[in-house]
Order: C-alpha cells, then structure tokens, then sequence
C-alpha cells in the first residue's frame, strides 16, 4: 500500500465535544447490545406501539426464514402517523414537498393522517383487503408516500416500481405479484418537462390479469386515455373519501412490501420485507444513526422511493420518529445546479442524506455553486448507494458540511432492509470512506473463502452471522432461489452473504470494497473497482470514475476505467490516458494501472445512483449488452460507444 494510500486510513475524524454532548447514541448502546443482543432488540422494539405484547423476540428454528417479535401485532402506518397526532404534535410538518416546477406543500401529521385515511377508505371500497398487492409507479409526490402509508394501514403488500422504468418492466413486476391496484400519474416534471407516465402503466396493465383498477394522480395535466371501468381519478376518489379511518393491528410477520432489485441472472428478485421486525430496525438506525431530534431538526434524504432508500429512510424511520423531512420531486441541476442548496437554505435543512455519485457530481460542478448559499444549517451528513471514495468523503465534509459536520458513511442492501455498518455520530472517530464498524445489535465479520473469520488487516468477504430484525424474509414466490442466492455460500456456518468483498485496516476499521464481482483478480492480485477508482478520482481533472475487470489473456483480468472529466478540464488524448493511467500506479501500484482507459461524457447508471458495472464489462469485452431495463437512461451507451 503506498503513502498516499496509508494516510487515507491515518486520518481520523473525532466527533466534536459539541455533537458528543447531545448524540442521541452513547457507549451504553453497545454494551447492552454485547451483555444480551436479544434482550437489544426486545428494547428497540419497544420505542415503537405495539397491539399486542410478542411472546419471543426471535424464532430462527426455521433458518433461513426469521420470525421476530413473535405473536406481536401492531399497525405500521399507526406507527408513522397515528401517534404523533395522539401524542400532541398534529401541527407539526411531516413533509416539505418541493415540486420540480417550483409549487410547494407542506404536509402537517394531522394533515397526513387525513389523506392516509382517505386513501385507505378508497382502497378498501375497491375490494381490496388484507394480503393483496397494490403495484406504486410514481415520482417523488405526497401522494405516493400516502399511497406507502394507506396500503401498510390496511395490511396491503406494496411494491413500488421506480417511476423511470420501462412498461416492460412495470410488468413483470405486477405479474410477479399479482398486483390488484395499480397507482400512477398522467405524468412527471423531469428537467422542466412534464413527461407522460400513465401511456406506460396502460401498455403494463393491458392483458394483465391480476389488474383490476388503475388509480391516477393528475400532476402534470396531461391529457390521457382512459379506461372506462378500470381507471379512477384521485381527486376524484380519494380526495372525496372520508379522513377517518380505524387502523387494525397485523402480526409482526406480515408482509409489508415487495421490492424488486436486481439479480444476477437477469431476472428481477422481489424482496419481501414484513413489519414488526422491519419497522423497528428502520425506526432504530434513523433515530441514532441520524442523531435524528424531533421537532428541531429537518431532514433531507434524497433518494428515490423506487429504491430501499426512499422506503426506509423516507417514509418508515423518520416518520416512525416524527421526523420533519423534505421531499423533492426532481432533478439536482432543475432548474440550475443550484437546486439542491436553494432547498436546504430555504428549509433550513439540518441532516441530509445522499449518494457518492451526487456528491461526485456536485465536486465536477465545483465548489463555488455550493458557496453561494447558507448551508449552515447542516449538522450532520450522511452517505448511502456504494462505497464512498477518500477524496469524495473530504470534499462532502469540508464544504457540505463547513468542515465540521459528522458524516455517517451507511452499508446496507435492500435484502437488508435498514443500515446494518456505518459509524455512530457522537461517538465514532471515522475515517475518510470507511463504513467503520457494525452497529450495536448487529454482527458481521470479514472471512476467507474456507469461512475463517480474518482480524486486522484481512481482506475478505462480508458476511452477517447472525439474524437482524430488518432481514428480508425471502424471495417472492421462490423461497429456493432465496436460499440459493444469500445463503448457499457459508450454509455449513448458517451465515448470510453479503456478496460485497471488505477489509480491516490496521485499525480493525471496516471498509466496504463493493461487489464481489466488482473486485478484480489480477495476476492473483485482488484489487477493487472502487479502489482504482478512488485512485482516479483524487486526479484533480477527474470527476468521476468507473472501473471494471475484463478478461485478459495474460493476468486473468485486465482493468479497464471509464473516466468522466471535471467541468474545463482539458481532453489532451493520449496524453492524458498515459498522465491517469500513471497516477493509479502511484496511488496504488503498477499492477493496479488500467489496461485501457476512456474518457466518456457520461455513465450508465441505476435508480438508486449505482453505476451499472455488469453492462460496462459486456463493452469492454465487446459483448451485446444485457438487461438495461434497471438504467435510468439507456441511450448512455450510444454516447460510450462513439468513444
């Protein structure tokens, strides 16, 4: 490992006396966890309101399968909504939504309950009940996080479908549920431009068996075709529904909602999440892992709730804590690239939750954008999608968060349903792109491939050996495939695989590598995609990069790096190849120096931020290109491709 390397993991952030001395998390948390994990989580599940007391907090006799908080039952929209209201704080804004074209809304919890209760009256007077799925093709508006809320009131299992997808795969998705209720829009405000979504629902919907209504919000006015007997208005409906509504309780294992991610083989695996565990987890990583005070701060997180992001940390943690949260519908540069810090400044954001690539892109857009407004409202910065590069995670806290801000850097999945590794504001010393350590109640360690745990300075893979709350509770419809894919791997040892490779450096501090299949082999070197383009993102022309592993001939693999420019930064050709390819080897060694470099205009990327790594594989190996249902714009290809 070369200097520049070792001094990424010597520098070290302490949390301020400040922060430390109000940090809703102290030392005390871990060591309950460490005296009796179980008796843990008994706790943190009671921060929540249950209908009934469970009788055992974990059952693992079927393994792989969890049932916890056995025999509870509790209502998980109640939980978000409900006891604010009862609680006194009714008046207090759930929701900041900014729209794309500039309107505005704010959502007070009274006025939360009262849409919520409209929505699941209407849905219960279409003939849905308890166990049915409901299919949610929606931007970032009020209506689809009320949409979230009124199906867990009901019991309904949700499944949300990122607005920027394909018919096609709206589709598979409804069919794989069999979804009864379909919600969308006529269409969205995307850069400025309201473009039409419903066309893709009916082209989804039609011949779909299981679909027996189509429920449409009017946001942007566009004019649509209509489905007589099928297709409902919101405001026609729900809006004219009546805002009260008694919630019942369901058992903790109920199926809360299905989500779709990608798999291996091409075909999306649904996620099934339930409630009791999944809520408490989610409730308990948002209070502490945020350092989240309600009624002071305000929240911003800016995923998508097409991604487990958005379903976690948008709608089930903070509202479980009554949390004040933003909700943007758009883009960072809509209408400039100054979209971003108008919102914090205008609603004071306090803690704001993003991704490396965001913070990649605002670095390219350079600083002077952010430096024009009054971020000072910032106290805590949080990081989520993929591993975040050293150089990203300095530039985020110097000038997001003023040099001061505590930057939470979270790992988990969406089969992990809330953050399962990420440091502790007020009590953990991070370091620049280390994830840092598990959180109490959580257990994970790093092992070779004949399961032996490794201590510092192991590079290995990740893996959780032992059940959490938030756990996803199988594959939908393919409980074989559920085994096969998370637990084949260590099944003598019981252990769950992540399939991200990680390490321990000298420290015992946890780094997350990435994907398995993301960290390269070359001539028996095992190097990392995020490694290498940590290394290439630190040259002051880069913005940001992607690096994949080919096939080579001679070493096994051959790297291969996809490099994006800073904004005036001189394309100087093969100059410029040879002045990169000679930083990594600087930075890292001369092995880790890429076979072939490209400077591209853009990347393919996902809903959720993450760069498409499989689909750059196939055109560094000259292959066809695979599914590129899961990309938010698959014309990025056309654009490598006159590389």
């Amino acid at each position: 490992m070369t200097s520049a390397a070792q001094d990424h993991e010597q520098q070290v952030f302490p949390p301020s006396a400040e922060f430390a001395a109000t940090a809703n998390a102290g030392p005390e948390l871990q060591a309950a966890a460490d005296a009796d994990r179980l008796a843990f989580w008994d706790t943190q599940a009671q921060r929540l309101d249950w209908a009934t007391p469970w009788s055992e907090v974990l059952d693992w006799s079927d393994a792989p399968v969890a049932k916890w908080f056995v025999g509870g039952t509790l209502n998980v929209a109640y939980n978000c909504v409900d006891r604010h209201v009862l609680a006194g704080n009714g008046d207090r804004v759930a929701i900041h939504f900014e729209g794309e074209p500039g309107d505005t809304r704010s959502l007070t919890y009274n006025d939360l309950l009262a849409e919520v209760s409209r929505a699941a009256n209407t849905f219960t007077d279409l003939g849905l009940v308890p166990g049915d799925r409901v299919a949610i093709y929606m931007p970032m508006i009020p209506e689809a996080i009320v949409s979230m809320l009124a199906c867990a009131r009901l019991g309904l299992t949700h499944s949300v479908v990122f607005a920027g997808f394909s018919s096609a795969a709206l589709r598979s998705r409804v069919d794989d549920a069999e979804a009864k209720l379909v919600i969308t829009v006529d269409g969205q405000w995307r850069r400025g431009q309201a473009a039409p979504l419903k066309p893709a629902a009916d082209e989804a919907v039609h011949g779909a068996a299981s679909v027996e209504h189509v429920l449409v919000v009017k946001r942007a006015g566009i004019d649509v075709d209509w489905t007589e007997g099928r297709d409902l208005w919101w405001h026609e409906t729900v809006e004219k529904a009546s805002p009260e509504h008694t919630p019942q309780a369901f058992d903790a294992e109920h199926p809360l909602y299905i989500l779709y991610t990608s798999g291996t083989t091409g075909k999306p695996k649904g996620i099934i999440h339930t409630s009791g565990g999944y809520l408490t987890q989610a409730s308990y990583t948002h209070h502490y892992v945020f350092d989240h005070k309600p009624g002071e701060d305000v929240y911003w997180c800016t995923a998508d709730i097409g991604w487990v992001t958005g379903h976690t940390y948008i709608v089930y943690g903070p509202l479980s804590n009554g949390a004040t949260q933003v909700v943007y519908e758009g883009t960072p540069n809509a209408p400039t690239e100054h979209r971003h810090f108008e919102i914090i400044e205008k609603y004071g954001v306090s803690i704001y939750y993003t991704a490396p690539t965001l913070i990649r892109t605002f670095m390219k857009w350079g600083r002077e954008i952010p430096d024009a407004h009054d971020l000072s409202s910032i106290r805590l910065l949080g990081s989520v999608g993929e591993p975040i590069n050293p150089e990203a995670w300095r530039w985020y806290r110097e000038v997001i968060g003023a040099g001061s801000a505590p930057i939470v850097d979270t790992w988990w999945q969406t089969e992990t349903g809330a953050i399962m590794i990420s440091p502790l504001p007020g009590i953990t010393a991070t370091k620049p792109g280390a994830a840092m350590a598990p959180l109490p109640g959580i257990s994970a360690k790093i092992v070779d491939d004949e399961a032996n745990s490794l201590g510092k300075g192991g590079n290995g893979y990740l893996v959780l050996d032992e059940p959490w709350p938030a756990m996803l509770r199988g594959i939908w419809g393919d409980p074989q495939r559920y085994r096969e894919t998370y637990w084949s791997r260590y099944e003598d040892q019981g252990w769950y695989f992540a399939g991200d490779g990680a390490r321990y450096d000298e420290d015992g501090a946890l780094w997350v590598l990435g994907r398995v299949d993301d960290v390269m082999n070359i001539s028996g070197h095992r190097i990392s995609t995020s490694e290498v383009e940590s290394a290439l993102v630190s040259h002051p022309k880069v913005a940001e990069a992607a690096v994949v592993g080919a096939a080579d001939e001679t070493t096994g693999q051959g790297i291969v790096a996809f490099v994006i420019l800073r904004e005036g930064a001189e394309n100087t050709g093969d100059a410029l190849v040879k002045e990169l390819r000679d930083h990594v080897a600087v930075e890292i060694s001369p092995i880790a120096k890429p076979r072939q470099l490209m400077v591209v205009p853009e990347l393919p990327k996902t809903r959720s931020g993450k760069i498409m790594r499989r689909l750059l594989r196939d055109v560094a190996e000259g292959r066809e290109l695979g599914d590129t249902s899961t990309l938010v714009d698959p014309k990025v290809f056309d654009a490598i491709r006159g590389k």
